[in-house]
């Protein structure tokens, strides 16, 4: 298929996209390393020795910041539906995120205490229709949420990306009810023209975290087969 002018253009500014060449330079996976790496210089997300969950995690840029920054005695579990070339010390599962059965296997495989932090990346296959793909991205995010609430550690963070649209507000009033604190991220290496900012959540609040076990129950409840 012959390239669009639409396309040339976005290849040209990719190609000339400074964080695209800087991350080449100092060897990351992607551009997005560096948005991770501004939040967590300026909030603490990541901390030696911790557990680290990346949801959406391909092609591993966020993995392998936050591989560097927990060090060896810390753990990195990865997770996204595309595949993602092997990182040292991260444990990457390739699956679909909404699968009850890949979650499972995922909070499987977390270590006893739960995580400190949990990073979502995630993101649908675009369909280039607006509303559409607004609201699933931020069915995504949900999705990021409920699971950060069942698996973080009290004092843990959760830092998701979220588009601006139709559902924004109510989703930040999810997080508000969800966390002691909550802010709003707009990294430099976030392109001005995009319409994603990150949400940074930090100390679950214990009666979201029991909301969100009585979901889980109640869904797994709805998914048993009727008994004859």
């Amino acid at each position: 298929m012959k390239p669009t002018r639409t396309s040339r253009a976005w290849i040209r500014e990719h190609i000339n996209d400074p964080y695209v060449q800087k991350a080449k330079r100092e060897g990351y996976r992607s551009r997005a390393s560096y948005k991770l790496m501004e939040i967590d210089d300026r909030d603490r997300l990541i901390k030696a020795g911790g557990a680290v969950v990346d949801l959406g995690a391909a092609p591993g840029g966020w993995s392998q910041l936050a591989r560097q920054r927990v060090g060896r005695q810390g753990k990195v579990l990865a997770i996204d539906l595309l595949p993602m070339e092997e990182l040292e010390g991260v444990t990457f599962i390739q699956g679909d995120f909404t699968d009850h059965a890949i979650r499972s296997d995922l909070l499987s495989r977390l270590p006893d205490g739960g995580a400190d932090l949990v990073l979502s990346d995630l993101a649908p296959n675009m369909s280039g229709v607006e509303l559409y793909d607004q609201a699933r991205v931020m069915e995504l995010a949900g999705l990021g949420l409920e699971f950060a609430l069942l698996t973080l550690k009290p004092q843990g963070a959760f830092l998701v990306k979220v588009f601006h649209g139709e559902d924004f507000e109510p989703f930040v009033k999810s997080m508000r009810e969800s966390f002691v604190t909550l802010a709003t991220r707009k990294p430099a290496a976030s392109r001005d023209r995009s319409p994603e900012v990150y949400l940074l959540g930090k100390t679950p609040k214990p009666d979201a975290i029991e909301a969100a076990k009585q979901q889980v129950l109640e869904d797994q409840q709805t998914a048993l087969p009727d008994e004859k």
